[in-house]
């Protein structure tokens, strides 16, 4: 029995930990999803040459980014240009960066929102407001993997369509760069810091919901005075306050009480 009692009374505080611990591994995954988009938005490594055809042996390798076009040659001198016109870029460059700018602006409101919603920080510690922050923080998190998961499927669609148009130069012709796979990383580890942390609200919710119900305290009966008000005081009549019938010892003469003189 005191076994049982010692293990009932570890298991909350077990509880906690765990929730705690839960919390900070959905961050920190949150956490490198936003720093490896920033680096893959910045990288100009989203499209390389392809070496096919005649370009198998070269001098010069070319690499396309959203904000930058890069040349390596092989003597190790390595370029780069930014594009220099934002309205002259194609539309499906220009809608990757919006996307990828608005993934990592996701990213930090997510950071953000979560750190104030999770159990280890100080702020609104012991409020009912904390579990909706956290699960706040996990839903940008969310819509930040997805908003760079659309942008690197759509730029590996048009790669591998333009690799495959035979009327294409193979000049022309690109590869996935190197930072695609890591948008791909980086959406992957956004979206499993989103889930984790939503996982975890909603049990710190269900829990604390559980709680309050099992020790909110019980309403008293209501009292009998608010069903049935009391009887109002007895007042005797004006007309009969002072008719009574006179005493023997008192002296009157015609009728008229001694006392109503005195």
């Amino acid at each position: 029995m005191l076994l049982c009692f010692a293990v009932l009374s570890i298991c909350p505080s077990e509880l906690i930990m765990a929730s705690m611990a839960v919390q900070l591994l959905g961050f920190f995954l949150g956490l490198l999803g936003f720093v490896g988009t920033l680096v893959a938005t910045l990288l100009p490594h989203w499209r390389s040459t392809a070496y096919v055809g005649s370009n198998i042996i070269t001098a010069t390798s070319y690499m396309k980014g959203l904000w930058m076009e890069c040349v390596w040659h092989s003597t190790g001198i390595y370029q780069c240009e930014l594009y220099r016109s934002l309205l002259a870029l194609p539309r499906d460059l220009q809608a990757a960066r919006a996307l990828m700018v608005l993934s990592c602006v996701t990213s930090i409101l997510a950071s953000l929102v979560s750190v104030m919603g999770m159990k280890c920080t100080r702020f609104a510690r012991g409020s009912l407001i904390k579990s909706p922050l956290a699960l706040s923080g996990a839903i940008c998190f969310l819509c930040a993997g997805l908003l760079c998961l659309v942008t690197v499927s759509w730029t590996t669609n048009d790669v591998i369509m333009d690799f495959y148009d035979p009327f294409l130069p193979s000049g022309l012709k690109y590869e996935i760069g190197l930072a695609v796979y890591l948008g791909y990383a980086s959406a992957c580890l956004s979206l499993t810091g989103g889930l984790v942390l939503c996982w975890s609200s909603s049990g710190n919710r269900s829990r604390s919901s559980l709680h309050m119900r099992r020790h909110q305290p019980s309403s008293p009966p209501p009292a009998f005075n608010h069903i049935y008000p009391p009887a109002p005081l007895y007042k005797p009549p004006e007309a009969l306050k002072d008719n009574h019938a006179p005493s023997l010892c008192s002296l009157n003469s015609n009728g008229y009480r001694l006392n109503n003189y005195v």
